[in-house]
């Protein structure tokens, strides 16, 4: 599914050039589940930016279900990120304005589903990350692990083929936190690839195979059995 060779990113002040990815080079395979570690300013977050489409590298490629996206422009890349890409970030990212079932629904807007659709796609995604009794609520009537669990129904909802997810449970206790990985285990089980960016080698355990980041580029690599 994603094939990523000598990829490099720079970020450039008048004074000073930092390396955030220095010529990494990994592939994930489709229905894979990935974490990626590494100390802070590794480079993890850059790369999963990259490979969310939200920014492009300065050089190298990045092919993505046989597409080379290295160096589409931001329209061909958001066209691409919203029909396949989900994303769960720890700061869970809802807009409070909306309801439960308005956060999830809005990818479907997005994407152009007309609105009956909407309520038959939203409806069994709330369902199945149980918080449809809470579809009418706002995010700040909401637990962390409640919201959590509607962020991963927001990026669910479309079907996408992968998932980034960014320090899932960050900002979580560990009970939620379990709970949160357990829905990304069921969802891979089921065939979503995902990618996982995490601190915690109890997340990290969940996943098929860590890549270790130091420097922008790979050093570590281990298949969990």
């Amino acid at each position: 599914m994603i094939k990523i060779t000598d990829l490099e990113k720079f970020y450039r002040t008048e004074e000073v050039e930092t390396i955030a990815l220095n010529k990494l080079t990994m592939e994930v395979r489709k229905g894979e589940f990935v974490a990626i570690m590494g100390p802070s300013g590794c480079g993890k977050s850059t790369l999963l930016n990259i490979l969310g489409m939200l920014d492009d590298p300065d050089a190298g490629s990045y092919v993505f279900n046989d597409i080379e996206v290295a160096h589409f422009n931001e329209r061909k890349r958001a066209d691409l990120r919203k029909h396949n890409i989900g994303f769960v970030f720890q700061s869970f990212n809802l807009i409070d304005e909306l309801t439960v079932f308005e956060n999830v629904e809005l990818p479907l807007i997005y994407t152009g589903v007309a609105a009956a659709d909407r309520v038959k796609r939203v409806e069994p995604v709330l369902d199945k990350m149980q918080i449809m009794h809470r579809r009418n609520h706002y995010p700040q009537q909401l637990s962390g692990g409640q919201q959590q669990r509607v962020a991963i129904a927001r990026a669910v909802v479309n079907n996408p083929k992968l998932i980034l997810a960014d320090e899932p449970t960050g900002n979580l206790d560990s009970s939620n936190g379990n709970d949160v990985m357990e829905l990304l285990t069921d969802l891979n089980e089921q065939g979503t690839t995902i990618i996982m960016v995490t601190h915690s080698e109890h997340d990290a355990r969940y996943s098929h195979r860590i890549i270790r980041l130091l420097d922008g580029h790979t050093v570590m690599e281990n298949i969990m059995i």
